[in-house]
């Protein structure tokens, strides 16, 4: 059995080849290559999915029928929604806008929305509605993988980005402690209750579609704001 797990979590893991860092739009961004308007409007469009993660989220809650899950996962919520006004993740990526020179204005009106960005991401929200719970929290193991991505931007916005106020990138920093602890727990929720080969088959392919998602969207931005 210990075997069988094992091999079931390299094929979780061996899903960081198609995760979206290595989307060409990303490899510009770490390596400087982006103009004010490109960091912008990356800004802008990811905010769309920023903002849909704690609805992704509840509807994981809604079709979770296991009190403990539920208990630990709502956190989940609280660190994008925070407790309080001027707290949370969605709020440290409006004011990452402001660091970029957008206003929250144009940040939350969807002004600057691409198309693609918005079916990713309502596709995203639709499969954590309407496929099994366990199937939906496979898919948010993408941050597994996030920890080294998070320190390269974080990384790059402070070398090559300079226009940017450094108090913006709070997010980034956040989620350095966040992802690992989030992402250690959907591992084990995700290796406990999926145990045929079948219910393995189904969580690295639930994993495998947020992987589409994530690149779908900066296939959109960089489609959107090609120069």
């Amino acid at each position: 059995m210990r075997s069988e797990t094992d091999s079931f979590v390299a094929a979780l893991r061996a899903q960081s080849q198609r995760y979206h860092d290595q989307h060409p739009f990303h490899i510009r961004m770490n390596a400087g290559r982006l103009s004010r308007r490109q960091i912008q409007g990356w800004v802008a469009n990811r905010f769309y999915y920023q903002e849909n993660l704690p609805r992704k989220d509840a509807a994981i809650l809604s079709n979770c029928p296991d009190r403990e899950v539920r208990r630990r996962w709502i956190r989940r919520i609280l660190d994008h929604d925070g407790t309080r006004s001027g707290e949370g993740g969605i709020e440290a990526w409006l004011r990452l806008g402001e660091a970029a020179g957008l206003t929250r204005e144009e940040v939350r009106d969807q002004r600057y929305l691409a198309p693609g960005v918005r079916f990713a991401v309502d596709a995203y929200v639709t499969f954590a509605r309407t496929r099994p719970w366990v199937e939906a929290v496979a898919s948010s193991l993408t941050e597994l993988f996030a920890p080294d991505l998070m320190a390269e931007r974080l990384a790059a916005f402070e070398r090559f980005y300079p226009w940017i106020d450094r108090d913006g990138l709070a997010y980034f920093r956040a989620r350095l402690d966040q992802a690992p602890r989030d992402a250690e727990y959907a591992l084990e929720v995700v290796t406990d209750h999926c145990r045929s080969t079948e219910e393995q088959a189904r969580a690295v392919a639930a994993l495998s579609f947020k992987c589409d998602v994530l690149w779908s969207i900066l296939d959109a931005i960089d489609r959107a704001y090609a120069e």
